[in-house]
């Protein structure tokens, strides 16, 4: 396994349609969902490569002696307005804008140059021809349209489009920005927690994300635990948040690494907008935006590992950044977990399922069978012990399709796509 084909971040575009993947060694991967044919009726599911392309490459900032890693930390499409497809990718530090588009036809008869390119002399062109275009296979072409680099002094790790589709924001570990999507030399700085004296340093921005109706509205969350709702009608430098979101601290579960796992590692808006999902290393928490003190819904992902917390702090398994996110009507989210394991929480029926992406279990149009982990010290048959989990196969990333109950799982360098069985 190189290290260069880990996935770092899976994304649907916004008809479900488009597939995009990023990883380590700095590459995109699209794939295109194949469309129901009378020969083949149950292909509508399938997902085949479209596009690969490498969209950053590994740089070294001479000023600070540091190797930027090519790594892609966020894919995000936008919406399609004609028929090329744009998205953004991002590294550690710079952010692009990709246009992805076919070619299908190509001109041919010109006057001034051969067929292979080469230009006529002009005595050689004795007849005025109209060119034509002919057909040729399909290509589908990634180029770069914009480059928005040098505004991020700490590592990107989020990106947002706003629902203007005009503008977007990108956030590091102490501050966020605002770009528009054709101004590259120019971001302004909405949001800045670095402290005077760096010593004083006591949390970070771990991710943020734009409302999906309100254009005015974002949220970002922090290695605290806590989550600020800011809003851009109030001020030019949103530092004063218009609404904080925190949990009170339970003081009979409070431990060495309490801080650690309170830290949020992903923040999602629902679909409607009312909601806002954030996950922590145990657990995920579903907050309605007019209720700060608490969430309404709390979800245990592997609440097992609580008692494991010390050989995940020495393996560093306790920092690993978990992401989250909603099914298409709200209704269901989902998260990663270790051994390969990611879980669905039914919110109406608090129904949770365990499943495992992995090459024994996910054969082709085979079904797949929930998992259950041994919390007791009786081990029924199909269960895995917790002692047995494997900690180095991890399900950071997952995206739901934003129509179907079609799910893509980045289960280390593989892609796993399930979706709902048809009877």
């Amino acid at each position: 396994l190189s290290t260069a084909d880990i996935i770092s971040t899976v994304e649907f575009n916004y008809t479900g349609d488009l597939l995009a993947t990023g990883d380590k060694g700095g590459r995109v991967v699209i794939f295109q969902r194949e469309q129901e044919t009378k020969s083949r009726p149950l292909s509508r599911g399938e997902y085949n490569v479209y596009s690969t392309f490498q969209s950053h490459e590994p740089e070294f900032d001479y000023l600070k002696s540091l190797e930027i890693e090519e790594k892609i930390n966020k894919i995000r499409w936008l919406p399609q307005q004609n028929a090329a497809h744009f998205l953004l990718s991002t590294n550690d530090k710079t952010i692009k804008l990709w246009k992805i588009s076919e070619r299908d036809k190509r001109a041919e008869g010109y006057n001034l140059k051969d067929e292979d390119g080469r230009l006529r002399e002009p005595f050689r062109v004795t007849e005025l021809r109209v060119p034509t275009l002919k057909p040729m296979d399909l290509m589908v072409e990634a180029s770069p349209r914009r480059t928005f680099a040098n505004a991020h002094t700490y590592h990107i790790n989020s990106i947002s489009v706003n629902s203007d589709y005009a503008t977007y924001l990108s956030a590091d570990d102490l501050r966020i920005n605002l770009w528009h999507l054709e101004v590259t030399n120019r971001s302004f700085n909405i949001v800045d927690i670095k402290p005077a004296n760096m010593e004083e340093l006591t949390e970070v921005i771990t991710a943020a994300e734009f409302h999906p109706h309100h254009c005015n509205v974002f949220v970002y969350s922090s290695s605290k635990g806590t989550i600020r709702l800011c809003d851009m009608r109030s001020a030019a430098l949103c530092d004063q948040h218009s609404k904080f979101f925190e949990e009170p601290e339970d003081p009979s579960s409070r431990s060495f690494f309490s801080e650690i796992i309170s830290s949020i590692s992903d923040v999602k808006f629902s679909h409607s907008g009312r909601y806002m999902m954030t996950r922590d290393y145990l657990s995920v928490k579903v907050w309605d935006l007019n209720m700060e003190n608490r969430p309404v819904e709390t979800y245990q992902v592997h609440e097992y590992l609580r008692s494991k917390l010390c050989s995940l702090y020495e393996n560093d398994c306790i920092f690993d950044k978990f992401e989250c996110c909603w099914n298409g009507s709200d209704s269901t989210i989902m998260t990663g977990s270790y051994n390969n394991f990611f879980r669905t929480f039914e919110r109406s029926s608090r129904r949770d399922t365990t499943l495992e992406a992995s090459r024994e279990s996910s054969k082709p149009r085979a079904v797949l069978r929930p998992r259950k982990v041994c919390t007791t010290g009786k081990r029924k048959k199909d269960e895995i012990t917790v002692d047995s989990l494997d900690f180095n196969k991890k399900i950071l990333h997952t995206a739901w399709h934003p129509m179907e109950n079609i799910i893509a799982v980045a289960a280390t360098n593989n892609l796993y796509l399930f979706q709902e069985k048809v009877n």
